[in-house]
């Protein structure tokens, strides 16, 4: 019997139209000789059902169902595909988990964890993963400029602690840019992170429970036209994402080890896409994503495809792993 799969997209954040995107992607590529999805919309004004004419049937927050052709509709398992809050920072984690309803994505604790960039770094710091110097401003927090400056050096990227996609960061080389940079962090969130610039080779590494087994995937090399791995970089094909990286062995081995210790230190499940750059021959940790993009122009698709993983055995996993937690 096929099962009933509420895809969920969309968000709280910046980063919605992505979630949309990706969403649709997951909703394509189903399985559809094993499950029946449904595209949920959710947003800060509705949770909607969106069907394949546009109409919409709105969610009952109560127990995640929707009434359909009079009949309740209730979900086996729910795929997350929403970027940013409250699909990525432990809410909806918190929530499905409150209903016992499986779900794809890392557990409420995680997440919310993982979506913090520096709560993230402060747990990983005893465990030794090399990341940049960084400083820490929350809004209210007196300007002093030069104490910034003096910790993390120039250049310097300003982002925001809780946010995804490049949105509010900015690329900071003398001190007169720093106010307006730390001002559009700040319209992301109330809290940034102001972190050192390192100049080395950038990578991304996807690392996933596959058939039960944690599996790193094939490293992706990030060659922005830009003077970053920016929000047009990444989604307006203004970067070079080469598949797999070109990494000399030892690179590849090192970054590889410590992603996938990022991972199980961090106890985490389902996907993630973890950033990092080449210091000396060593890999610096920037941030990990726990619901990185899934559309056509994302970075893990391409990296299961290398794999010899297709998008619809990539996401039946997904489903099947979830199914799997609750057992």
């Amino acid at each position: 019997m096929q099962k009933h799969i509420a895809i969920i997209m969309g968000g709280y954040s910046s980063e919605y139209e992505i979630s949309l995107k990706s969403g649709q992607v997951v909703y394509d590529a189903l399985d559809n000789t094993k499950y029946i999805g449904y595209r949920i919309h959710v947003f800060e004004d509705r949770w909607v059902y969106v069907d394949n004419s546009g109409s919409e049937f709105p969610i009952d927050k109560n127990d995640f169902s929707v009434i359909l052709n009079e009949s309740k509709t209730t979900f086996d398992c729910v795929f997350n595909a929403i970027h940013g809050t409250p699909g990525e920072d432990g809410y909806m984690q918190g929530y499905f988990e409150l209903l016992g309803i499986p779900h794809t994505s890392c557990t409420m604790y995680q997440a919310a964890l993982t979506f913090n960039k520096r709560d993230t770094l402060a747990v990983l710091k005893p465990y030794d993963i090399l990341c940049a110097e960084s400083f820490y401003l929350d809004r209210g927090d007196p300007l002093e400029e030069d104490r910034i400056i003096n910790k993390v050096g120039l250049p310097c990227f300003v982002k925001a602690n809780k946010a995804g996609s490049s949105f509010g960061v900015s690329k900071v080389y003398k001190k007169v840019g720093l106010k307006d940079a730390i001002e559009l962090a700040f319209k992301e969130d109330n809290e940034i992170i102001i972190e050192s610039f390192l100049d080395g080779t950038e990578v991304s590494v996807g690392v996933i429970t596959y058939k039960s087994e944690v599996t790193v995937l094939p490293i992706t090399e990030i060659v922005s036209d830009n003077d970053f791995f920016d929000y047009k970089a990444k989604y307006l094909g203004q970067s070079q994402e080469i598949t797999p990286a070109r990494l000399t062995d030892e690179q590849e081995t090192k970054v590889k080890a410590v992603a996938k210790r990022v991972y199980e230190i961090l106890k985490l499940t389902g996907f993630s896409r973890s950033e990092y750059i080449f210091k000396d021959g060593e890999p610096h940790l920037l941030e990990i994503n726990t619901i990185p993009g899934l559309t056509k122009e994302s970075i893990l698709p391409q990296q299961a495809a290398h794999a010899g993983i297709s998008l619809t055995d990539l996401f039946s996993n997904a489903i099947e792993e979830a199914l799997n937690k609750k057992l």
